[in-house]
């Protein structure tokens, strides 16, 4: 079985402009809001990649409680529209974006979460994302399909599109609603113990 060869460069938080969405369990002065943060070494980045309609966020939502039963601490990264909002209209925090604040963050003793404004600047790359996360075991990406690290391509025939494998080196297994022709590691759509042991073994879990 493979293992992930995509490290997690150690690097310090730049200050891109950013719409951050980040959510946690633990308190804030546990996490941490220092400018710079270091990523944990052993930290394993994963992707899911698809066509939209594909029955990505369907399968990493199976896929999470199995990896967090076997131990693991999971964080994940997912590539969103431009227009995508966290915020409800009308809220106390919604009205302090629409008043201009760059940032704003809402706090209590079960999570925070950070909104911070891009207003017209570019988008930070991937790479400058996974730098703000807090430190795990398994980074899982949904999304950024161009993005060069080891991922699993979901596919669904229904949708018309094409595989993005074999065009993509960086695809190393295959989950789909119908047989393939692929030597590639592949599984049912539904076979979620399946997939979660692959990703588990090809990270080194197992």
């Amino acid at each position: 079985m493979a293992v992930n060869p995509w490290p997690v460069r150690a690097a310090a938080v730049e200050q891109a402009g950013l719409l951050e969405f980040m959510l946690s369990n633990q308190p804030l002065c546990r996490r941490g809001l220092a400018p710079e943060r270091r990523q944990a070494p052993g930290m394993k980045v994963f992707g899911f990649a698809g066509w939209s309609g594909s029955g990505k966020t369907t399968l990493i939502e199976q896929l999470i409680p199995r990896l967090v039963g076997r131990g693991l601490k999971v964080s994940l990264i997912k590539h969103a529209h431009h227009s995508f909002d966290v915020d409800q209209p009308g809220k106390d925090s919604y009205r302090h974006r629409q008043a201009g604040c760059h940032e704003v963050l809402v706090t209590s003793g079960k999570r925070w979460v950070l909104m911070h404004e891009l207003r017209g600047e570019p988008e930070p790359e991937i790479e400058d994302q996974i730098k703000r996360m807090a430190p795990c075991d398994l980074l899982l990406i949904e999304g950024y399909k161009r993005y060069p690290m080891p991922k699993l391509e979901i596919y669904r025939e229904a949708n018309g599109k094409p595989m993005l494998y074999p065009d993509d080196s960086d695809i190393v297994a295959a989950a789909s609603d119908v047989p393939l022709e692929t030597k590639l590691p592949q599984f049912d759509l539904n076979d979620y113990d399946g997939i979660a042991n692959f990703v588990l073994k090809y990270n080194g879990f197992r």
